[in-house]
């Protein structure tokens, strides 16, 4: 077995409408998750499981050899295919050979057609010693992709089977399965029982469900060829998702992989086709058609606050201007009270409106998009109207407390609700409340508040110049020469927490303007890279402080208590180089020190989880094991806009000028 896989390697196709398929580097499916077909029925939301994995053999003079590994019940594995694993490359797509104790060699390679047209599998013989019949049986299932399925009597195992072609309907109100293939089948119904998900039950959550494998299919192989063994699985009738359907499964397959070669390689960079994953098509009546963004993969869908953030990496800095348009064009029509939603259920249609900095993001996202010059006139009307809506709501007052104090800053917050991207609860238990006037909430606002002082009479400029006073009087520390995280704490004037987080460091870097003098500027950018930086990324809050978490684990209570507390956030280091670079002046200089010191280990977590991708987070304490989400919109976003802005282009040299002045 290729010696370096393990199964917190994952991998993810993505359909492009929020589906996708899943799984690991070893084909040891571990969480509720992965699965060979998983769709989304209003896209992006409405995910279900309708095809979790499979078993697959092969028999030879020798006999019969495994070519997949299920785990059972604790400790039980089913089948050795994970042993003989010789090689697997996640480049363009998941890709394993496996040899087996008699020599023989079979490849197998997965990947998702984009929009929506399956998952595609197919095995190739690379060497043997006699003949060779490949077996595969599809496990079904057909229930939301947050829940687990079991053995009941309402599913279906009935088959309707014509020449290359079998379609299963297990559940009548849920999508069927349509699978394509250049084999035989033969139907043979049995119920798989108790396959386990150890990364379910290291979440402490339920870990055992039960699969319907209704049948067999059946090839015959031959090295040197070309035939290969094709299965195509689909969500429904494969012609309704207006695919063109070869009547030959070969010919289907090898069209779908030409296009989807062809797509891979127009991307610059490995990166950058990464990228392509959060991008979805939205279909669901409970948000504005058009383009979206997934904010992570396996289990989130498109949020607000994760939108705008990731979107300046995942689409401005990558040249996807038309892609940013749309999905602006799209959030602008969501303004309410001055709030953007931050969230579109799975299930419902209300948005929920629980972000104090999601409006705030879009204004950064819209000034930077309309910077690019790709915006046309009517564009630039309706998205400046955007904007005016979100700094008039705020500075009149909207929802959560959220409203311009006297002093020009924005006081947010109330009892029960979790409104910064610290936002973790656990059933009325708001960890990091954050209620009061936080640090990077006040870095949002006045940026914003500077951006929209260009298209007004006065009024915001004036907002901002109350603003900065306040903040530079209201938020140094002098004792720890650093910034309070958050001043007024929950609204009580002159009561500041002192807890040393990473949110001052939007202070500085990630967004237009530093608020801060030079001094102060280093004196910051200094105590977050000695007490926050990782190689990960930025621990979210300093080792030695009360409540501090070194390891994100548990069930949980036990992880959301761990969030914010420590736990290192990968999508924080953007801003934290690009605020090194700005204290050192942003020359040539400083941009290759900074290439140097902290670009190669953010690069190289690309291959220890979610291959190809960065993670949500990862343990404070070394080794910093990388945790939660394995797929993570805005730690790709913000690494790309590392890449391709902080670093690889001169910044501005105003970005350290007085923004009072400005």
């Amino acid at each position: 077995m290729a010696s370096e896989l393990g199964p917190q390697q994952e991998w993810l196709e993505a359909d492009g409408l929020g589906g996708y398929a899943s799984g690991t580097a070893t084909g040891v499916r571990t969480r509720r998750y992965h699965a060979l077909l998983l769709t989304a029925t209003t896209p992006p939301t409405g995910r279900m499981v309708l095809v979790g994995g499979f078993d697959a053999w092969i028999e030879t003079p020798a006999g019969r050899h495994d070519l997949s590994s299920q785990c059972y019940a604790p400790g039980v594995i089913g089948g050795d295919g994970a042993q003989h694993i010789e090689d697997f490359s996640h480049d363009p797509w998941p890709t394993w050979v496996h040899r087996c104790a008699d020599g023989t060699r079979v490849q197998l390679e997965i990947f998702v057609a984009r929009g929506g047209a399956g998952t595609c599998l197919g095995w190739r013989l690379l060497g043997s010693s006699g003949m060779v019949r490949l077996f595969v049986r599809p496990f079904l299932s057909g229930r939301d992709y947050h829940a687990l399925h079991h053995c009941n009597g309402a599913f279906r195992f009935d088959a309707d089977v014509a020449a290359g072609r079998v379609a299963w309907q297990p559940y009548a109100d849920v999508p069927g399965v349509e699978a394509r293939h250049n084999g035989s089948y033969r139907h043979d119904p049995q119920w798989y029982y108790r396959f386990q998900y150890e990364a379910e039950r290291e979440r402490g959550l339920d870990c055992q469900e039960d699969l319907g494998a209704p049948g067999i299919f059946e090839w015959s192989l031959a090295a040197g060829d070309g035939g290969d063994a094709v299965l195509v699985l689909a969500a429904g009738p494969l012609a309704a998702s207006g695919t063109a359907v070869d009547a030959d499964a070969s010919a289907l397959a090898h069209r779908l992989r030409d296009a989807e070669r062809s797509r891979r390689r127009t991307r610059a960079s490995p990166l950058a086709l990464a990228a392509d994953a959060y991008t979805v098509q939205r279909h669901s009546p409970a948000a504005p058609a058009g383009l979206s963004i997934i904010a992570g993969y396996p289990w989130f869908a498109d949020w607000g606050r994760d939108t705008f953030i990731s979107m300046r990496g995942l689409c401005l800095a990558t040249g996807r201007l038309d892609v940013a348009r749309q999905i602006l064009l799209a959030w602008a029509a969501t303004v309410s009270e001055g709030m953007l939603p931050n969230r579109f259920p799975d299930r419902g249609n209300q948005p929920e409106f629980n972000a104090v900095d999601a409006s705030l993001w879009f204004v950064i996202a819209v000034g930077e998009f309309l910077a690019s010059g790709a915006a046309s006139a009517a564009d630039r009307q309706t998205l400046a109207a955007a904007v005016q809506a979100i700094l008039t709501g705020y500075a009149n007052g909207t929802r959560h407390g959220i409203r311009a104090d006297a002093d020009g800053l924005l006081a947010c917050g109330e009892a029960g609700v979790q409104l910064t991207w610290m936002d973790a609860k656990v059933g009325d238990w708001v960890v990091t409340p954050r209620i009061g006037k936080p640090v990077e909430v006040q870095a949002l606002w006045l940026n914003a508040l500077a951006l929209g002082s260009r298209s007004d009479d006065g009024r915001w400029q004036a907002l901002f110049d109350r603003g900065i006073a306040a903040f530079r009087q209201r938020f140094w520390n002098a004792e720890r020469g650093c910034l309070f995280d958050v001043v007024d704490a929950d609204h009580r004037s002159g009561v500041n927490d002192a807890a040393l987080r990473p949110n001052q460091i939007f202070a500085v870097g990630g967004l237009p303007l530093s608020l801060l003098d030079d001094a102060r500027a280093r004196s910051v950018v200094d105590i977050v890279e000695a007490q926050l930086w990782t190689p990960a990324g930025l621990r979210s809050l300093a080792p030695g402080e009360p409540g501090y978490a070194p390891h994100y684990e548990g069930g949980v209570r036990e992880r959301d208590a761990a969030y914010h507390q420590g736990t290192v956030w990968p999508w924080l280091a953007a801003a934290f180089v690009e605020a090194w670079m700005r204290v050192r002046g942003n020359g040539a200089t400083a941009r290759a020190a900074a290439r140097d010191r902290f670009l190669p280990s953010l690069q190289a977590r690309l291959e220890i989880a979610g291959l190809g991708h960065l993670g949500e987070i990862a343990d404070g304490d070394a080794p910093h094991t990388p945790r939660g989400c394995p797929f993570q919109a805005w730690s790709v976003g913000e690494l790309l806009r590392l890449e391709r802005k902080i670093l690889a282009e001169p910044a501005a040299p105003a970005a350290m000028a007085d923004p009072a002045r400005t």
